[in-house]
Order: C-alpha cells, then sequence, then structure tokens
C-alpha cells in the first residue's frame, strides 16, 4: 500500500484494510506491523503524522 501511495499520509484504517473488509481485529495491529516494518526497512523510511497516519519518505 506504501508503494502505491509514496508521500501520501494513509490513515490507521486505510492501512488496517490491507487484512481485508471482513477482518474484526485490533485496529492497533497497524501500529505493530508498522513498528516491524521500520525494524527491516529503517526507522526513517516511514513517518508517524500523529493523529492523522503515516506516510513513506521515499
Amino acid at each position: 500500500m506504501f508503494s502505491l501511495n509514496r508521500r501520501q499520509i494513509l490513515s490507521r484504517d486505510q492501512l488496517h484494510l490491507v487484512w481485508g473488509i471482513d477482518y474484526e481485529g485490533d485496529p492497533r495491529t497497524v501500529d505493530t506491523h508498522i513498528r516491524r516494518l521500520r525494524e527491516k526497512i529503517g526507522e526513517d523510511i516511514i513517518q508517524t503524522h500523529h493523529g492523522v497516519g503515516y506516510s513513506t519518505r521515499e
């Protein structure tokens, strides 16, 4: 999803749709996956916009 929306801020709800519209899990799942992505690709690639969402710098 980030690769299709470079530099665009994506909300937690938009990113949550990656798991499908029928997924009823915790929306905070996105935060866990963002943390894991940062561990793999680097802390500075994904930027947090508090109260809004996440974006990529590249």
